[in-house]
């Protein structure tokens, strides 16, 4: 199906959604006004950033905050928005401002302005259409600005919730995390008649095992064997553009991808009618995170929320007395990693090339504690003599879980007081980490995210 077809379908997806996108647009004007106010920044349109098949546009902010190797998130907007819109209209901009990552804005750029997730190139692994232009959009900025490929995250409204899911199943290799407000499981739009709106999706009637929808996902990409992104969900019960019944197929979908279980580790309600849960972890970046509003239609997000992804994404800087990222071994330029994906306790750590995966994303915590996937582990210190092994454990408060991150760039167990060290300072993949005198050796300094 060409994409010309598969754009000329839009029009059916505009007359189903505008009245109800109506609110939403509303919503994001009133949260994202004073966007751009503090900044010198600008938006900028990048041309030339691939072979486009979708025929995009590419807009990017790049704040003044920036480090020299910055994070990225792409913010992918609803039917009938625009890049720019969604860079004045949302806080996306403003907290990348504050926490100094790059903001990437695709754009439509076709009557409707809704981004193809229908058409089975969409689906695919550089298939063409949208999602393999955004890819490139990606490429691109971590080509040509420096980025750090083991932070790349994405986020998007309705249409472009719906691209974060098609994102996150097409591209486990490129993101390591998504926030999608009111959408519809990977795979779920799909369509084989040239259209691309999919009623029987849209209305909550499309209900799979979650092997199914994981089956999905993992076709997408064949042969892909590495780490998935992590999820986080958001929609409202009276959503009447893409129904609730979504929700509960997504967090289906998302918890068999990642191999959580359905039932949650953690539930809260952070404020009235709001009901958040957690799946294979009870941490902020756990492997999914679903968030469902009472009463709330098609009008997310609202104010406050783009924080709160930016925060299960890792990207707030330590908010809570928190840092999220990987732990890089200076003497190597290594990541501090957890062998074959392994949660077993006891398991020893080690140091590999830097993938961005879930066994080499720690958080140093208010508590001292590093914690590997989603907190659902703690870094361990099997001893208090030199060459103690140091393994991953469940998380128990002990001393021998609580580290201190030093000026020098060292590591040292609060219980022994010796230093996080690369046996024999080696640097190749699969050195073990251990206890040692500390040294002064650039085997033990780290440097977290």
């Amino acid at each position: 199906m060409s994409r010309k077809s598969t754009k000329r379908s839009v029009t059916d997806v505009l007359v189903a959604l505008l009245m109800a996108i109506s609110p939403l647009i509303a919503a994001l004007v009133l949260t994202g006004a004073s966007a751009t106010t503090a900044s010198a920044a600008s938006l900028t349109e990048v041309t030339n950033f691939g072979s486009n098949p979708g025929n995009l546009r590419m807009y990017v902010y790049r704040p003044d905050s920036a480090p020299a190797r910055p994070a990225v998130l792409v913010a992918v907007h609803y039917c009938t928005g625009t890049g720019p819109a969604f860079y004045a209209n949302t806080e996306f901009a403003r907290l990348a401002d504050q926490y100094g990552f790059v903001v990437v804005y695709p754009d439509a750029n076709v009557s409707g302005q809704c981004f193809d997730v229908s058409s089975p190139q969409a689906l695919k692994h550089d298939g063409g259409s949208d999602p393999t232009s955004i890819a490139q959009m990606v490429r691109y900025t971590l080509q040509n600005m420096n980025a750090d490929a083991g932070r790349v995250y994405v986020t998007g409204a309705s249409s472009g919730a719906m691209t974060t899911n098609a994102l996150l199943g097409a591209y486990p290799d490129v993101f390591k995390a998504g926030a999608a407000f009111s959408g519809v499981p990977f795979g779920c739009f799909a369509t084989t008649n040239g259209s691309g709106w999919n009623s029987d999706c849209a209305t909550g009637k499309i209900s799979k095992t979650p092997q199914e929808w994981g089956d999905l996902v993992r076709n997408a990409y064949p042969g892909y064997a590495g780490p998935r992104p992590r999820m986080q969900l958001w929609h409202g019960t009276e959503d009447d553009a893409l129904y609730y019944a979504n929700f509960g197929e997504s967090i289906k979908q998302w918890t068999n991808v990642l191999g959580v279980s359905q039932t949650p580790l953690f539930t809260d309600s952070p404020q009235s009618h709001w009901t958040r849960t957690r799946y294979g972890s009870a941490g902020t970046q756990a492997p999914v995170e679903a968030n469902s509003f009472q009463g709330v239609g098609h009008s997310l997000p609202a104010s406050g929320m783009a924080a709160r992804a930016i925060t299960f994404f890792g990207l707030d800087g330590g908010t809570g007395g928190t840092t999220t990222g990987p732990v890089r071994a200076t003497g190597s330029g290594k990541c501090l990693d957890v062998p074959g994906f392994s949660q077993s306790n006891g398991t020893q750590t080690q140091i590999w090339d830097c993938n961005g995966g879930t066994n080499q994303t720690w958080t140093s915590t208010s508590a001292k504690q590093l914690t590997v996937y989603g907190g659902a582990k703690c870094l361990d210190a099997t001893g208090t003599s030199a060459g103690a092994k140091v393994v991953i454990g469940d998380c128990n408060g002990g001393t021998s879980q609580q580290w201190n991150r030093n000026s020098n760039g060292t590591v040292t167990s609060v219980r022994s007081g010796l230093c996080l060290d690369v046996t024999g300072a080696s640097t190749a993949n699969g050195a073990l980490v251990e206890l040692w005198d500390c040294n002064g050796g650039s085997n033990q300094q780290w440097r977290l995210g």
